[in-house]
C-alpha cells in the first residue's frame, strides 16, 4: 500500500514542477517582452561568479536595445530597465512605490542587514535622515585638510614603491590610502596604512576585498536570492573581519566616553552617538546593531569605491600624457592662485571634474540600480508588472550605449566639458544612483578622489609599463558585485621637475 502511495506522490511533484515550469518559462512570453529563454533551475543567472554583473547588464543592452528586458532569478521574474524614461519614474517620480531595494542580507546578520545599503524602511528612512547631515558641504570642508595630508602621505607611498619596486600595484596603494582617509575622517583613528600598508581598519578591508567562492556565493544570494541567507547563514561582510570591526568600533566609543557625551571630532562615530542619544531623549529603543551597521558600510563603501575608481582612472591617464599635462597645468595654475588648501579650488578644476566623471562613466561601482514594486505598476501601456517584482536600472548599459556616449569603449574626458555635459540626457549618467535613494556619500567619494588625484597629477608623470594590456582587456571582479579590477594593474610614476 505504502510503495503505490509514494508512487503517486513522486508522480504528483513531478507533474506539478513540469506544469510550474512550464508557467515560469513562458511568463514574458507571454507579456510579449523581449528575454532570452530561461535555465531550468538559474534562470537568466547562469553568469554568476563567471562574470561581474555589471558586464552582463551591459551585454542585455547591447543584444535587445529595447526598453526592458524579462529576466528571471531563478524562477521568480524580474525586468531590467534600458530606458532612461522608465528609470526617472521608478527612481524618482514615483519612488513611493520603489522605495525599497530586492536585496537582502536577511534577519541572521544584523551588521549586513541593517545598514543604509541593504536595509529597506522604516529603518532605511530614518537611519537617511538622522544620517545625511555628516555629508552637507560645511562638514566636507572640515574634512578637507585630513584629505589632503593623507594625500601628501600617497606621493610619498608612490616614491617607496618606485623606489623599491620600480613600479606601483594600484588598487593596492590606493585601498591602504582610502582605508586612512576613512579612518582619520570618519572615525577619527590614526591610520597610517597610506605609507606601511597596514593599520587596524585596514585589517578590515583587506578581509573586505578578498571574494572566495564562499563570500560569491554569499553575494550572489543577498542580491538575486535573498530566500537563500537566512537558511544557509550567508553574511554580507566576513563574518571574522565584523567580530574585529565590533572590537574597534567599541574601542572608539569607549575612548569618546560611550554614548552619554558628545565630543568635538564632529565624525560618523560621534554622529552615531548623536543618534543613540537622541533615541533616548525620545524615549525609544535602537539596536546598537544598527548603528555598528552605518559604520560598517560607511568603511566598505567609502574604501573600495574610491580605491578601484582611482586604480582604474590612473591606468586611463598613464595612455593619455597630452590629457594629463592639461591637468598638470590646470592644477598648477589654481595651485600658485589659491593653493589646494582653499576647500573651494576642487570646483574651479574643470578638467579634473571631466576626469572624475569620465572614469564614473566608465568604471561605475555599481552596474545596476535594484529596486522592487511595492504593488501592482504599470511600466508603460503594454506591461503591468506585479507586486514584488524586482527590477533594475541598467546604469552601465546607459553609460556604454553608442547613441548616448559616442565611442564608449574610449576614456574620453571632454565629454563632460561644460559645452558637451549640457547635452547628456538626464537619468542616463548614474555612477551614483538617482532619486531619493541616491548615494549619501557621493561628496566624500568625490571630494577624496580629486584630492588624491590632484596631489598625484602635480607630483608625477604618470607612465604605462611596457607589458600594459589595454584598459579593455584588464579582467574584471568576477566573484563581488562592485565592480572592480580582477588583476593587478600596475604604472610607473616619473617624478615632475619643478
Amino acid at each position: 500500500m505504502l510503495i503505490p502511495l509514494l508512487s503517486t506522490a513522486i508522480v504528483l511533484l513531478v507533474a506539478w514542477v513540469v506544469i510550474r515550469w512550464y508557467k515560469v518559462k513562458r511568463y514574458w512570453e507571454e507579456r510579449n517582452v523581449p528575454h532570452n529563454p530561461p535555465h531550468p533551475l538559474f534562470g537568466s543567472l547562469t553568469f554568476l561568479q563567471k562574470k561581474n554583473p555589471a558586464l552582463w547588464m551591459r551585454e542585455m543592452y547591447e543584444e535587445f536595445r529595447s526598453p526592458y528586458v524579462g529576466i528571471w532569478l531563478f524562477w521568480r521574474p524580474g525586468l531590467i530597465i534600458n530606458s532612461p524614461d522608465i528609470a526617472r519614474r521608478i527612481l524618482a517620480k514615483d519612488f513611493s512605490i520603489f522605495r525599497n531595494r530586492f536585496l537582502s542580507s536577511g534577519t541572521k546578520d544584523p551588521i549586513g542587514g541593517n545598514n543604509l545599503f541593504t536595509v529597506n524602511d522604516p529603518i532605511w528612512s530614518e537611519m537617511r535622515k538622522r544620517l545625511s547631515g555628516m555629508f552637507t558641504a560645511a562638514k566636507q570642508k572640515h574634512l578637507h585638510s585630513f584629505m589632503l595630508s593623507k594625500s601628501d602621505e600617497l606621493v610619498e607611498r608612490i616614491k617607496a614603491d618606485m623606489r623599491e619596486e620600480g613600479r606601483v600595484n594600484l588598487r593596492e596603494m590606493f585601498s591602504d590610502f582610502t582605508t586612512d582617509v576613512i579612518g582619520t575622517t570618519s572615525f577619527g583613528v590614526a591610520s597610517d596604512a597610506t605609507l606601511t600598508g597596514n593599520s587596524a581598519l585596514r585589517t578590515v578591508t583587506r578581509e573586505f576585498m578578498k571574494y572566495s567562492f564562499f563570500r560569491g556565493l554569499c553575494w550572489s544570494s543577498i542580491f538575486f536570492f535573498p530566500e537563500l541567507v537566512d537558511i544557509f547563514g550567508f553574511s554580507f561582510f566576513p563574518k571574522s573581519s565584523i567580530d574585529y570591526f565590533r572590537q574597534v568600533y567599541h574601542k572608539i566609543v569607549a575612548q569618546r566616553g560611550g554614548y552619554d557625551s558628545i565630543s568635538e571630532h564632529n565624525d560618523v562615530i560621534d554622529m552615531l552617538r548623536k543618534i543613540k542619544q537622541d533615541y533616548n531623549k525620545e524615549n525609544k529603543e535602537i539596536d546598537e546593531d544598527i548603528l555598528i551597521a552605518q559604520a560598517a558600510i560607511f568603511l566598505q563603501g567609502g574604501f573600495d569605491t574610491t580605491s578601484s575608481a582611482l586604480a582604474f582612472c590612473v591606468y586611463e591617464l598613464a595612455l593619455l600624457p597630452e590629457f594629463q599635462e592639461k591637468l598638470y597645468n590646470e592644477l598648477r595654475e589654481v595651485q600658485l592662485k589659491k593653493g589646494l588648501e582653499d576647500f573651494n579650488s576642487l570646483n574651479d578644476l574643470i578638467h579634473l571634474n571631466c576626469v572624475l566623471k569620465e572614469t564614473l562613466r566608465m568604471y561605475a561601482s555599481m552596474g545596476w540600480l535594484d529596486r522592487v514594486a511595492a504593488h501592482d505598476y504599470w511600466i508603460d501601456d503594454n506591461l503591468m508588472i506585479t507586486a514584488g517584482t524586482p527590477v533594475y536600472i541598467n546604469a552601465y548599459g546607459m553609460h556604454y550605449d553608442p547613441d548616448l556616449f559616442p565611442e564608449p569603449t574610449k576614456f574620453k574626458p571632454e565629454r563632460f566639458l561644460p559645452e558637451n555635459e549640457s547635452n547628456i540626457q538626464p537619468y542616463t549618467y548614474m555612477p551614483f544612483g538617482e532619486g531619493p535613494r541616491n548615494c549619501i556619500g557621493r561628496r566624500f567619494a568625490s571630494q577624496n578622489f580629486l584630492t588624491g588625484l590632484s596631489k598625484i597629477i602635480l607630483t608625477y608623470k604618470i607612465v604605462p609599463m611596457p607589458d600594459s594590456k589595454p584598459p579593455s582587456d584588464i579582467s574584471i571582479e568576477k566573484r563581488g558585485l562592485l565592480l572592480a579590477p580582477g588583476e593587478e594593474i600596475q604604472v610607473k610614476f616619473v617624478p615632475r621637475c619643478t
